[in-house]
């Protein structure tokens, strides 16, 4: 993921991203920012041109004035500017700032972390160190991590405890997390990577990215993980958002005619979505809970329903839960989760299971196709029975709870090549859902009759789940 610049017009710049060389409009940075007041101080916007000198400011913002970042560089700074030692701090990381300019989510970021936690708020702009070319950005990690933790000790010397710093990381700022955590001997809190970057780092040793070593919790969620995001796990619990990659509302390709900017957000929007996943977590507005698992696919197939292998029951949640709702000592490493979420905010899901009973087995397999309807609301999955058995399972999102679901559509796939005769087949079995974690067989609703599905025609039953 090389990067080069040039002046093409006023305000426009180009560089090279992913294999792609895009001209954009540096002239904003993206969304709508806040103001700074008077004896505030907002992030810098570095020249393209300049190079990745290291030139790192730490902005603290506070409950009582969540929109003003007050520059804190001595102790006598960080007191004076309202710091409060006896309260959470958390740490935000940005990463690659391919045009230099000031992250477009940061502003909404704090006022949500200040909304729903009662914390100081650090955010480390290293806009110049991360900017031009992302393999000189990747060079300044362990400088940087080196200035964290600098900046960290004056914390800790006003009463901070290590427990109490919790580390948010986006992209490349993940890995400084983890170098931070490492000079830190993994003693601090907590480090949540936010789609945690790839390139440079798949193969890195554990003392160069981030890992589970680095906190006494470390998170990471992956949307991107066929791009720019990391594959492999490097916490002790990592979530694969929809497999972690390809993440549903962003564009698959692009269009000829699209916009520069529109190019741009294309090739990040799968990266960035763990970075908006991560703020409507934070406003708490449905769960965002993921389940263990030995793949994406055998997830989708309904093969892990509970989370008791190995969290005892405690499903980790994205968000600020503590430990993120694991209740477990000594933590597992290096865990594999998966979740489904919608294509935009809240974007979160309610996970259930389906199932089909056969009342007779047949000699091909058997390709159902399940829809929940609710409130002008659909969501569907394919389930298959192999052939020679009676069950077929899958796991459906819909955005409601399984009492706001007010019918099933079920439809019996025929393939478009079968004889005629075929097409005219009848299947007889039953029909149960349960929602997710499945813990026992109460949670289990079947419906009252058995259903009658002929090739290619649609069924609809009524579904009457009680809510609790």
């Amino acid at each position: 993921m090389s990067s080069s610049a040039m002046p093409r017009s006023l305000g426009e710049r180009c560089f090279w991203f992913g294999g792609l060389l895009l001209w954009l409009n540096v002239g904003s940075s993206g969304d709508a920012s806040l103001t700074p007041q008077p004896n505030c101080t907002d992030f810098q916007n570095a020249n393209l041109l300049r190079g990745t000198n290291l030139k790192v400011q730490f902005l603290l913002f506070t409950p009582s004035d969540p929109s003003c970042g007050k520059l804190v560089e001595e102790s006598s700074d960080i007191q004076n500017a309202g710091f409060n030692a006896t309260l959470g701090t958390k740490i935000i990381i940005h990463g690659f700032r391919a045009l230099g300019t000031k992250p477009s989510w940061i502003d909404n970021f704090i006022r949500t972390l200040l909304r729903v936690a009662d914390a100081n708020v650090i955010a480390v702009d290293w806009v110049y160190g991360s900017t031009g070319v992302y393999f000189s950005a990747v060079d300044n990690v362990i400088k940087l991590g080196l200035e964290i933790s600098r900046f960290l000790r004056k914390l800790l010397v006003l009463g901070v405890s290590q427990s109490s710093i919790h580390i948010i990381g986006v992209s490349l700022g993940a890995h400084v997390g983890g170098m931070v955590g490492h000079f830190y001997k993994g003693q601090l809190g907590q480090i949540t990577g936010l789609d945690p970057a790839g390139p440079e780092y798949t193969r890195a040793s554990l003392e160069e990215r981030l890992d589970a070593g680095d906190a006494l919790f470390v998170e990471a969620i992956h949307t991107d993980t066929d791009n720019l995001g990391i594959r492999i796990p490097v916490g002790h619990v990592d979530y694969f958002v929809n497999g972690g990659q390809d993440q549903p509302g962003c564009p698959t390709f692009i269009h000829a005619g699209r916009k520069v900017r529109d190019r741009y957000n294309y090739l990040i929007c799968d990266h960035m979505r763990a970075v908006h996943l991560y703020i409507s977590a934070l406003e708490k507005s449905c769960p965002l809970m993921a389940f263990p698992c030995g793949s994406y696919k055998a997830f989708l197939a309904g093969h892990c329903l509970d989370c008791f292998n190995p969290f005892l029951l405690s499903c980790p949640r994205i968000g600020l839960m503590e430990q993120g709702g694991i209740k477990i000592e000594p933590h597992p490493k290096e865990v594999s989760v998966y979740l489904l979420t919608t294509a935009r905010a809240p974007y979160c899901v309610h996970h259930s299971l389906v199932e089909f009973y056969l009342q007779e087995t047949r000699n091909k397999d058997t390709n159902i196709k399940v829809t929940f309807l609710s409130s002008n609301v659909t969501s569907s999955v394919k389930i298959t029975i192999p052939k020679q058995q009676l069950q077929g399972k899958g796991i459906i999102a819909h955005p409601n709870p399984q009492c706001q679901i007010n019918q099933v559509k079920l439809k019996f796939q025929a393939s478009n090549w079968v004889w005629r005769k075929d097409r005219m087949t009848t299947i007889v079995g039953r029909f149960c859902t349960a929602p997710l974690p499945v813990h026992d067989s109460k949670k289990t609703v079947c419906l009252p009759e058995p259903v009658n599905l002929q090739a290619s025609m649609t069924v609809f039953r009524d579904l009457k789940i009680p809510c609790i």
